[in-house]
């Protein structure tokens, strides 16, 4: 098989992670005992306030670690929902530190490094909550780097975080097709001169901000079509 035109010069692959390699709409399942017909609200509002507050700190020059973002987040999603429980809390954020792999991600990742492309994560996760994501589903052999804000500073879509990928893989932007599976990232990744393939699994419009994604797919599997194997 043959892989896309303007995949055939590509040196690496780069994935997003909460939402394109994890799966982070089901990490509140676990709890959903304590907290039942409130769990999928509070992880929704979990993920919408996490994003948020990651963009608001970077325009206002408050970073912090995205261990300390999430936190917060989990804190206004908790207190909107009314449900104070520090045994709770505590719980819901242990499971960032593993949180659910999407079942096409370790497959593909391997087929990947077979077909002798590069791999990296790229993600605003912490070093720390990152390591727990990829050594609990045993990613570490088939990831060449694993790219953390905390080397930028400043979260996505800020274009320092996506010049870490060419900076430590040392290849072109155009070189490197960038996998996200959250639409404002994809379309960010694409302004920063990646190739850009849209995870984008439940059907959502495409956004109307600049540079949009090369690709639009529904599943990580679909890749391996892109890509030629």
């Amino acid at each position: 098989m043959t892989a896309h035109p303007t995949l055939a010069n590509a040196a690496a692959c780069v994935f997003d992670a909460y939402g394109t390699l994890f799966d982070v709409a089901r990490l509140a399942e676990p709890c959903r005992a304590q907290l039942g017909d409130k769990t999928d609200t509070l992880a929704r509002l979990w993920r919408e306030k996490q994003l948020q507050y990651t963009w608001l700190r970077s325009l206002m020059g408050t970073h912090t670690d995205f261990w300390h973002v999430t936190g917060e987040a989990l804190d206004y999603a908790l207190a909107a929902i009314k449900v104070d429980d520090p045994r709770l809390r505590s719980m819901l954020m242990q499971l960032y530190l593993e949180p659910p792999l999407y079942e096409d991600a370790a497959g593909l990742l391997k087929a990947i490094k077979a077909k002798g492309l590069r791999t990296a994560i790229l993600s605003n996760g912490s070093t720390t909550m990152l390591a727990g994501a990829v050594n609990g589903h045993n990613l570490r052999g088939v990831l060449d780097l694993v790219l953390s804000v905390d080397d930028a500073q400043v979260f996505k879509p800020h274009p320092s975080v996506y010049k870490l990928a060419t900076d430590r893989l040392g290849v072109t932007a155009d070189r490197i097709l960038f996998v996200s599976g959250n639409g404002w990232d994809a379309h960010a990744g694409r302004h920063a001169g990646f190739r850009v393939a849209w995870v984008n699994r439940t059907g959502l419009p495409r956004e109307t901000l600049p540079a949009s994604p090369d690709f639009e797919i529904k599943s990580l599997s679909e890749l391996s079509s892109l890509l030629g194997f």
